[in-house]
C-alpha cells in the first residue's frame, strides 16, 4: 500500500498556464487532457490558470491538447516572464484589425453597389474568414462531435448568415466577437493578477554563507539551517531565524501591515519581506516549498479553484440553459414559416440572432471572476480566505464569537501594581519576586522578569526553588525562605487581613491575577498581573456592531476576569470557565439562537470550536502553520480590524455576483423580446453577448479596488 501511494505522489505534475482565455476553453482543454492515454486523472484551476496532471504527458502532448486556444505550459516553479510584444504584431489583433478594415471596405461596396454585387459579398466574406478562422476551425470540430459551445453557436450563426445572403451581418458578427474574445482574456489576466504578484514577492536566488564565502544559489538548493545574508535594501528570500544585526522589516506582503516591524536576533523573518535598514544573518527554518509565501500561494489557488454555492448554482442552471438556448432558437426559426406562412429567410434569421444572443459565457463567468478578483484582493490585504464559500459566508454571519486570551487580549501578561504590605520597598518586592521566578517555568513569571529588567532592580540569588502546581512558589534567599503565588498559598499560614482580602477582590473584579508574595508568618507585598486588551479590540467590537452583528466572548477564565474584559470592549455577552468541549457546545448553541456564527481563535486550542462555527477565524496565520490549516479564514497580522473588512468584502463580493447574473441573464432576456417586433439583429445580438461578457468582467475586477 505504502509502494503504490509513493508512485502516485512521483506522478503528479503541476503547470501552469498561459492564454487560457475562457471557462468553456478551460473545460475543453481539461477534456483533451483526459483523452491522453497515459493521463489517470486531471484538475484544471481556471482561476489560478494552473493544471494537476496525476500519470504521465509531455509539455508538448499537453500543448497541444490547449493548441485550439493556443494555451502554453510551464512547470510551475518556473517563472512564467510575459512575452511583451507591439500590438500591431500580435497575431490575434492583426486579423481582427485587417477583418474590420474588411468590413468597413465591404460598406462602402454595399452602399455604392448594392448588397448582391461581387465585390461587396467578396469583400464580406474575405472579412469573415480572415476574423473567424480560429473560430471556424473550434466550431467545425465540436459541431462533429455535438459540443455545444459558445463558438460552436457562433459557427453556426455566422454561416446560417451566409446562407441567407446577410453577409455584412457576419463579418459584423466576426469582427465584434473577436474584440470580445480579446478583451475578455485581458480581464481574466487582469484578475489573475493577484496571484502572479503574490508569485513574484520572494526572491528566486538567495546569498549564503558558506565557510568564509558568500555564493549566490536558486532558492530551490538552499537547506535547512544555511546561513542567509540579507543587505539593506534587499528582499528576505527563505523564513528563517535572524541569529545576527537588526533592522526593520517591511511584512506588508505577507501579512498586510504598513508599519515596518523591528527585528533582531532570534525574531522569525518571511520569504518574500523587505530589509529596509541593516544588515542581517538569518538561519534558515523551512524549504523553499514550505515557506510561508508559498503556503499562502497555495491555499489561494485552492482557494479559487474552490467553487463558491452561487457558483454551483450558475454552473448546474447553465448545463440545462444551452440546450435550452438552441431549442428556442430552433422553434423561433420554423414554427412562424411552418405554421403561420412567415418567410422563412426572415425568421431563420432571428433564429440565428437568438443563438447568437443566447450564449451563456457571461453567465457562467459571472461568479468565478468575482471570487478569484475578492480572494486575490484580500490575500494582499493579508487576509487569507480558503475557498469562496467561505467568503460567501462571511457576509451572512449574524454572530461572531471570539476567544480571549491571544485574540482580544495580547496573550503576553504584563504586571500592572506592585504594592508592599510590609517594611519591603515595591523595588525590593520586585526584586526578591523575580529572584524566585528566574527558575519558574509558569507564564506569569515571565511577566515579573520582564517588569524587573525594565525596572532595572536589584538582581539577587535564590536557592533551594519548589514549586507547588497551580499555587506558586517558594525559594531561599539570604538565608530567608520567602514564597510568591495565589492568595491560596498562604492560606493558613500569614495572617491576611480584611482590607487586603477586599483589595485582592476588586484587583480580580478588574481582570487581574493576583500574586502574593512574603514569608511562613507574614505577607511583604502583593503583584497583580494583566493580560492587556488588543488596541484594536475596542474599535473593531465597534464596528461589528455598527454593521449589526452580535459579539460573544468565550473563555476558560474566571466570571470576574472575563466579565472585566468583556466590559472594557463592549463586547455584547460574555461567557466564563469554558472547557474547549464547552466552547463548541456555546457555538452549536448559538447558531441555533440566531444563525450563522463565525468563531475567532488561535487556530490551536480553540480547533474544536473553529470547526464547528459556520466560519473558522485564526488569529496569526503568519508562520503558524496550525492557524493557516484549521481555520477557514486566517488573519496573517493578527489584525482584528481586518474582520469587518473581510465581512464587507464578502458582502460586496456576493451583491457583484448577484448584479452579475442579472446583468447577464437581464440583457440576454431584452435581446430576446427584440424578436417580437422583429427589431433583433445579428450584430445587435453578439454586442448585447459581448456587453453582458464586459458588464460582468469589468464590474467584477472592482473588488480589487475594495478596501473598507
Amino acid at each position: 500500500m505504502q509502494k503504490k501511494v509513493l508512485t502516485v505522489a512521483e506522478n503528479k505534475h503541476v503547470y501552469r498556464l498561459q492564454g487560457l482565455s475562457c471557462t468553456n476553453c478551460a473545460a475543453k482543454f481539461e477534456k483533451n487532457i483526459r483523452g491522453i492515454e497515459t493521463v489517470e486523472d486531471v484538475q484544471l484551476n481556471f482561476g489560478a490558470s494552473k493544471v494537476t496532471i496525476h500519470g504521465e504527458a509531455s509539455v508538448e502532448q499537453l500543448e497541444a491538447a490547449g493548441a485550439f486556444d493556443g494555451i502554453k505550459i510551464f512547470p510551475e516553479r518556473q517563472r512564467m516572464e510575459e512575452q511583451k510584444q507591439p500590438f500591431w504584431k500580435e497575431k490575434s489583433n492583426v486579423t481582427t484589425l485587417l477583418s474590420f478594415l474588411l468590413t468597413v471596405l465591404g460598406y462602402v461596396f454595399l452602399f455604392r453597389a448594392g448588397e448582391s454585387n461581387l465585390a461587396t459579398v467578396s469583400t464580406f466574406a474575405a472579412a469573415i474568414l480572415i476574423g473567424g478562422w480560429d473560430l471556424f476551425r473550434s466550431g467545425f470540430k465540436n459541431l462533429l462531435k455535438f459540443e455545444f459551445d459558445m463558438k460552436t453557436l457562433m459557427t453556426i450563426a455566422i454561416i446560417g448568415a451566409a446562407i441567407i445572403g446577410e453577409w455584412a451581418e457576419g463579418a459584423v458578427v466576426v469582427f465584434l466577437f473577436a474584440v470580445s474574445e480579446a478583451l475578455e482574456g485581458y480581464s481574466m489576466e487582469k484578475a489573475r493578477q493577484s496571484i502572479r504578484s503574490l508569485m513574484d514577492v520572494a526572491p528566486n536566488r538567495a546569498t549564503i554563507r558558506r565557510g568564509d564565502s558568500l555564493i549566490e544559489i536558486d532558492v530551490e538548493d538552499v537547506q535547512v539551517n544555511d546561513v542567509m545574508v540579507i543587505k539593506p535594501g534587499e528582499k528576505i528570500a527563505m523564513d528563517g531565524e535572524v541569529i545576527k544585526g537588526e533592522s526593520s522589516i517591511n511584512q506588508a506582503a505577507i501579512t498586510g501591515e504598513s508599519i515596518p516591524i523591528y527585528k533582531t536576533a532570534g525574531d522569525e523573518v518571511f520569504a518574500g519581506t523587505l530589509n529596509e535598514e541593516g544588515s542581517l544573518e538569518i538561519r534558515v527554518t523551512k524549504y523553499a516549498n514550505d515557506t510561508t509565501i508559498a503556503k499562502i500561494i497555495h491555499l489561494v489557488e485552492e482557494a479559487q479553484a474552490e467553487k463558491a454555492p452561487s457558483q454551483q448554482f450558475v454552473d448546474r442552471f447553465a448545463k440545462y440553459y444551452t440546450p435550452a438556448i438552441i431549442i428556442i432558437a430552433f422553434l423561433v426559426a420554423v414554427v412562424p414559416p411552418l405554421f403561420f406562412g412567415a418567410v422563412w429567410s426572415e425568421w431563420i434569421y432571428n433564429g440565428l440572432a437568438v443563438l447568437v444572443v443566447g450564449c451563456p459565457c457571461a453567465l457562467v463567468i459571472s461568479t468565478p471572476v468575482a471570487i478569484v478578483t475578492a480572494i486575490g484582493n484580500a490575500a494582499r490585504k493579508g487576509v487569507l480566505i480558503k475557498g469562496g464559500i467561505h467568503l460567501e459566508e462571511a457576509g451572512k454571519l449574524e454572530v461572531v464569537a471570539f476567544d480571549k486570551t491571544g485574540t482580544i487580549t495580547e496573550g503576553k501578561p504584563v504586571v500592572t501594581d506592585i504594592i508592599s504590605l510590609g517594611n519591603m520597598s515595591k523595588s525590593d518586592v520586585l526584586a526578591y519576586a523575580a529572584a524566585i521566578e528566574a527558575y519558574s517555568q509558569h507564564p506569569l513569571a515571565s511577566s515579573i522578569l520582564q517588569k524587573a529588567k525594565a525596572d532595572k532592580v536589584n538582581e539577587l540569588h535564590a536557592d533551594n526553588f519548589m514549586s507547588f502546581t497551580g499555587k506558586g512558589a517558594k525559594a531561599t534567599i539570604d538565608e530567608i525562605e520567602y514564597m510568591i503565588g495565589s492568595p491560596a498559598l498562604f492560606q493558613g499560614k500569614a495572617h491576611m487581613l480584611k482590607e487586603l482580602q477586599m483589595q485582592i477582590r476588586t484587583l480580580q473584579t478588574q481582570g487581574k491575577t493576583v500574586m502574593l508574595f512574603g514569608t511562613a508568618t507574614s505577607i511583604e507585598g502583593l503583584i497583580a498581573v494583566a493580560d492587556q486588551v488588543r488596541k484594536d479590540s475596542s474599535s473593531m467590537i465597534d464596528k461589528l456592531h455598527q454593521l449589526g452583528k452580535r459579539t460573544v466572548m468565550l473563555t476558560g477564565d474566571n466570571q470576574a476576569t472575563g466579565s472585566a474584559i468583556g466590559r472594557e470592549v463592549g463586547i455584547s455577552e460574555t461567557k466564563s470557565e469554558l472547557l474547549p468541549q464547552d466552547k463548541l457546545t456555546a457555538i452549536q448553541e448559538l447558531k441555533q439562537q440566531y444563525g450563522k456564527v463565525a468563531m475567532v481563535g488561535d487556530g490551536i486550542n480553540d480547533a474544536p470550536a473553529l470547526a464547528a462555527a459556520d466560519v473558522g477565524i485564526a488569529m496569526g496565520g503568519a508562520g503558524t502553520d496550525t492557524a493557516m490549516e484549521t481555520a477557514d479564514v486566517a488573519l496573517m497580522a493578527d489584525d482584528l480590524n481586518k474582520l469587518p473588512y473581510t465581512m464587507g468584502l464578502s458582502k460586496q463580493t456576493l451583491a457583484i455576483i448577484k448584479q452579475n447574473i442579472s446583468f447577464a441573464l437581464g440583457l440576454k432576456v431584452i435581446a430576446l423580446l427584440l424578436v417580437i417586433p422583429g427589431w433583433l439583429t445579428l450584430w445587435l445580438a453578439i454586442f448585447a453577448d459581448m456587453g453582458a461578457t464586459l458588464l460582468v468582467v469589468f464590474n467584477s475586477l472592482r473588488l480589487m479596488r475594495a478596501r473598507k
